[in-house]
C-alpha cells in the first residue's frame, strides 16, 4: 500500500489517529493564524476609510450612485495594481508551508524575466496567470479561510463545553446547553457522553480542513509541471522560430551574394575566355587550352546557377509558391503534374517550407521510388496550407531517424505544421504536409 502524501489521502486509513497526520494538520492550521493576521490587519486598516465613508453616506439618508461607483472603480484599480505585490510574498510563504501537509513537491508557476531590472520583473509578473491566481488565493485567504476556520473553532468550542459541563455545573453555576438549562451534575451526563463520542472526530475535522486548505493552495499557487512545461514550450517554440527566421535570412543572403558576386564574376571570366578563344588559332595548344577552360567555365556557371536556385529560387520570392511549384515540375527529370489552388501570397516561412518540402520529395521520388510520374497538389483549407506529393513508385519509404523524411518532418514542425506519410510496400506513396498559414499564426517572419 502506498504511503499517503496528504491528510485527505491518509484520513481513510484505519491507523490514521496513530500517524503524524493529525498533528501535522493541527500545526498547519495553527500556522495559518499568523498569516491571516499579517494579511487581514493591513487590509482592515486600508478598508477603514471606505467603511467610514459608507457609514456616513448611509447615515445621511442618501446614497449617491456616482460616488459609490467611483469608489468601486478606485477600489478595483487599487486591488489590481497593488494586489499582486502583496499576493506574491504570501504565495511564497504558503508554498513553503504546504510541505507540512503535502509531501508532493510544489513549484512556482512564475518564470524568469526576459531581461534584468525591476521593470522587466514587474512586466513579467503582471503578465503571468500564476500572479493572478496568487491574488485570487489571497482574496480567499482573507474571506473564505477565516470563515472555515471559525466554523471549526465553534465546533471545537462546543465539544469542549460538553466535556467540561460537569465541572462547570459543579462550580455552582447553571449552564445552557442547546435548548435546556442544566443546573445539576446528573443532568450533564448525556452531554458529557455526547462530548466523549464526538472527541475522536476532532482529528478528522482538523485533517479535513487542513487538507482542503492545502488542496486549494496547491491548485492556485502551485505552477506544477504543466505550467512550467507550458512556459518552457513557449520559449522553445519562440527560439525555434527565431532560428528558422535566422536560417532563412542567412539563406537569402548567401543566395544574393552568390548571384550578385560570384556568378557575375564567373560570367565576366567566361566572356573573357570566349574573347581570348576567338583571338587564338583553334588548333594551337593555347587555343585548345583556352577553349577547354571556356567550356569548363560555362559548365561551372550552369552548376552555380542551379546551386543558387536550390538555395532560394527567385521565382518563389517574386511570384509565389504556385509558380515555384510549376518551376519545380519543369526541372524534374520525371513527369510531374501540378495542381496549385492558392489565391494570393502566403507568409514567407510557409511558402519557403512548402517549396523545399516539395523539392526534396520530388528528388526522393526521382532517386529512390522507381516511379514513372508524380503529382503535386497544393491548396488552402481552414487556415492551413495543404500540400500532397504522390507517385506511382514501389513504396516502402522509411521515415526512420536520420533520414531525409525525418529532416522534412523537422522542417515542417519548425513552422508549427505536421507531415503525414503513406508508403506501403508496392506503392503508391503519398506525402501530405499541413502548415498553418493564417496571418495571425505565430510563425517566424522569414
Amino acid at each position: 500500500m502506498s504511503t499517503p502524501c496528504n491528510p485527505l489521502a491518509a484520513i481513510g486509513r484505519r491507523r490514521f489517529l496513530l500517524t503524524g497526520w493529525p498533528w501535522r494538520s493541527l500545526g498547519y492550521l495553527l500556522g495559518t493564524v499568523p498569516v491571516l493576521l499579517a494579511v487581514g490587519l493591513p487590509a482592515a486598516v486600508l478598508a477603514l476609510p471606505w467603511l467610514a465613508l459608507a457609514r456616513r453616506l448611509s447615515g445621511a439618508g442618501h446614497q449617491p450612485i456616482g460616488l459609490i461607483a467611483a469608489l468601486a472603480v478606485v477600489s478595483g484599480v487599487l486591488v489590481g495594481a497593488l494586489g499582486p505585490l502583496a499576493a506574491l510574498p504570501v504565495a511564497a510563504v504558503e508554498r513553503r508551508r504546504l510541505r507540512l501537509v503535502d509531501r508532493r513537491p510544489v513549484r512556482s508557476g512564475h518564470r524568469r524575466p526576459d531581461a534584468p531590472g525591476p521593470w522587466a520583473w514587474l512586466r513579467t509578473r503582471y503578465a503571468e496567470p500564476a500572479t493572478w491566481r496568487a491574488l485570487g488565493y489571497l482574496a480567499l485567504l482573507a474571506t473564505l479561510v477565516p470563515a472555515a476556520y471559525g466554523m471549526l473553532a465553534l465546533v471545537l468550542f462546543l465539544i469542549a463545553v460538553l466535556l467540561a459541563s460537569p465541572a462547570l455545573v459543579g462550580a455552582g453555576e447553571p449552564i445552557t446547553l442547546g435548548f435546556r438549562t442544566v443546573d445539576s451534575v446528573g443532568q450533564t451526563v448525556p452531554y458529557l457522553i455526547t462530548g466523549l463520542v464526538l472527541l475522536p472526530a476532532v482529528p478528522y475535522l482538523v485533517a479535513v480542513l487542513a487538507g482542503g486548505h492545502a488542496a486549494l493552495a496547491r491548485a492556485l499557487l502551485g505552477g506544477g509541471p504543466d505550467d512550467r512545461l507550458r512556459a518552457e514550450l513557449v520559449q522553445v517554440s519562440r527560439s525555434r522560430s527565431r532560428l528558422v527566421d535566422a536560417f532563412e535570412v542567412e539563406r537569402r543572403r548567401i543566395e544574393r551574394d552568390l548571384h550578385d558576386g560570384a556568378q557575375q564574376r564567373l560570367v565576366g571570366l567566361t566572356l573573357q575566355l570566349g574573347l581570348a578563344r576567338l583571338d587564338l588559332p583553334p588548333d594551337s595548344p593555347a587555343g585548345r587550352a583556352v577553349g577547354d577552360a571556356h567550356e569548363r567555365a560555362k559548365e561551372l556557371m550552369t552548376e552555380l546557377r542551379q546551386l543558387i536556385h536550390n538555395i532560394h529560387p527567385r521565382v518563389l520570392t517574386d511570384l509565389g509558391l504556385a509558380a515555384a511549384l510549376h518551376d519545380l515540375a519543369e526541372r524534374s527529370p520525371l513527369p510531374v503534374t501540378v495542381h496549385a489552388d492558392l489565391a494570393g501570397r502566403l507568409p514567407a516561412p510557409v511558402e519557403s517550407t512548402g517549396y523545399f518540402v516539395v523539392a526534396e520529395a520530388l528528388t526522393n521520388v526521382a532517386r529512390h521510388s522507381g516511379a514513372t510520374g508524380a503529382r503535386v497538389t497544393a491548396y488552402r483549407r481552414d487556415g492551413r496550407l495543404v500540400i500532397e506529393v504522390g507517385d506511382d513508385g514501389r513504396g516502402g519509404a522509411d521515415p526512420g531517424p536520420g533520414g531525409g523524411l525525418t529532416g522534412l518532418a523537422d522542417r515542417v514542425a519548425a513552422v508549427a505544421g505536421r507531415m503525414l506519410l503513406s508508403s506501403p510496400a508496392g506503392g503508391p506513396t503519398l506525402l501530405r504536409v499541413e502548415i498553418p498559414c493564417d496571418q495571425n499564426t505565430d510563425l517566424p517572419s522569414g
